[in-house]
């Protein structure tokens, strides 16, 4: 074989080698996620838990937009059976220390997440600034991911609550609200959520917690961490069951009473 036949030969060869391991790397490389509307592995919240308390935000208006987000037909909460059980231990722990969960968010629809991925986008309109997000300017929202173009809520199992005080029948002072855009909203603010620790200190905005009300958000986190949720570095309230039964799974049926409820 001459020489010139060799060397197109060779070159073929890594040619056709390139392409098997593009294909085999981008077949790999494919995300599983999948979508579906199948809310037959969901159960209404409240009759999981009779005990929580409903504040579902985002059928309001009190929420960070200002109006009802896409796909919340109707002031319920739902999660996976299994985020469910999780969450009806809880709330028996807290229910004994004299607190009841309440609850600001659970499932959220995709078109829901879709919703403030729009309103992100809108910067002139800053309607509740004053309300969740006073210190910052409403076009870092998704540099600093406090909107994001996919949630775990999503998927079913990641839950937004706080504890109603029985006895002054009022919520726990957490020293903030739900849905604050701003580092006062980390658990580890101001203190050690992993030793429970109280540190003190302000944020660069010049904001604080007191020692009260970090231990308060320490109970909350503590319950939620026994029954198996993990939290999330940049929200007190929002947890995430760890052994989720869809973690790869984002589901779009609308929030309301499922089909066989009433």
């Amino acid at each position: 074989m001459k020489k010139n036949e060799l060397l197109l030969l060779a070159a073929v060869a890594v040619f056709v080698s390139s392409i098997c391991v593009i294909a085999c790397y981008s077949s790999s490389d494919k995300s599983s996620l999948s979508v579906t509307d199948d809310s037959s592995q969901f159960v209404t919240l409240t009759d999981a838990v009779p005990d929580a308390i409903l504040e579902i935000r985002y059928f309001g208006t009190y929420n960070f937009v200002g109006h009802r987000i896409d796909g919340y037909e109707e002031p319920t909460a739902l999660l996976t059976k299994r985020a469910a059980d999780s969450l009806r231990a809880v709330s028996d722990d807290v229910m004994a220390l004299g607190y009841r969960l309440k609850i600001y968010d659970a499932y959220r629809p995709q078109q829901g997440v879709d919703h403030f991925v729009r309103w992100a986008k809108d910067i002139p309109d800053t309607v509740m600034k004053n309300y969740f997000y006073p210190d910052l300017p409403k076009d870092v929202l998704f540099e600093r991911e406090y909107i994001m173009a996919h949630s775990g809520h999503t998927r079913g199992s990641t839950v937004d609550l706080t504890l109603f005080d029985m006895a002054t029948e009022k919520e726990l002072d957490m020293g903030g609200t739900f849905d604050w855009f701003g580092p006062e909203s980390h658990p580890d603010f101001c203190g050690n959520p992993e030793t429970g620790e109280y540190k003190g200190g302000s944020s660069d905005y010049g904001r604080s917690i007191t020692a009260e009300q970090f231990a308060n958000r320490m109970i909350l986190r503590k319950a939620m961490l026994r029954h198996g949720f993990k939290p999330l570095s940049t929200e007190w309230w929002h947890f995430t069951l760890e052994e989720e039964p869809f973690p790869d799974t984002y589901f779009t049926f609308p929030v309301k009473q499922l089909n066989g409820e009433k």
